[in-house]
């Protein structure tokens, strides 16, 4: 037999006809409509919230706080010395145009150079912070490393 749309029909056992609960005694579901007896469960409008444990001190709040968390801390993207020789000679490196570059992700935090590597080209780079040993590798290659407020 050829199968088109005139004879087309779900897989035998695929479609099953939703429970009807609380319809009375001769469907099974009666009653308590699969309830149980009683108790806060089994009343209309319950939900219980997230990490609720019947009334015992859930979990999170018996495990003990840790850490500090500093409110006036700064963030630094960090970019090596090193990753500056993409850049050509007499080239003004700001943060925007790291960023511009891939470099830095973070579009709110600060740009601090580090001396990871050697760095090959005269740059002028412009930065919120660099490491003692960063801003020696910039001026042994002739240029200039100039901190942002």
């Amino acid at each position: 037999m050829a199968i088109n749309l005139s004879n087309l029909k779900p897989p035998k056992g695929s479609r099953k006809r939703k429970v009807r609960v609380g319809r009375g005694m001769g469907s099974k579901l009666g009653r308590t409509a699969g309830k149980g007896n009683k108790g806060q469960k089994s009343r209309t409008g319950y939900s219980r919230r997230r990490g609720f444990e019947g009334g015992q001190m859930p979990l999170h709040r018996r495990m003990p706080k840790r850490g500090f968390h500093n409110p006036f801390e700064k963030s630094f993207s960090i970019v090596n010395v090193e990753s500056l020789n993409v850049f050509p000679a007499g080239e003004t490196i700001t943060p925007e145009l790291l960023r511009a570059h891939g470099f830095v992700r973070s579009a709110t935090d600060l740009v601090k150079i580090l001396g990871d590597g050697e760095l090959k080209s005269k740059l002028s780079v412009h930065a919120h912070a660099f490491s003692a040993s960063a801003k020696q590798k910039i001026v042994a290659a002739g240029g200039t490393a100039e901190v942002l407020s």
